[in-house]
């Protein structure tokens, strides 16, 4: 059984339309969740909990692209070539 984890974090943004944290240090892990959905839940609460700071955004990552390790490389270690 393959095992899809997903990482929730988020926290305060130089500029609201880029992906740039302005205090890489103090990114807010949520957690790592084991599925898509649970993940999407605690993502949509962190969301509406700091809905009245326009800098402060949340992402899901999905932790089981990062390395695939049926292939000889995956996509992400491509993009760092």
């Amino acid at each position: 059984m393959t095992q899809r984890l997903h990482l929730v974090f988020g926290g305060e943004l130089v500029d609201p339309s880029g992906t740039v944290f302005r205090d890489p240090a103090n990114i807010h892990i949520v957690g790592m969740f084991p599925d898509y959905k649970s993940a999407y839940n605690a993502w949509k609460a962190e969301a509406q909990r700091t809905v009245d700071n326009a800098l402060t955004r949340y992402f899901i990552a999905h932790i089981h692209r990062l390395r695939e390790e049926g292939t000889e490389a995956s996509a992400t270690e491509e993009l760092g070539a």
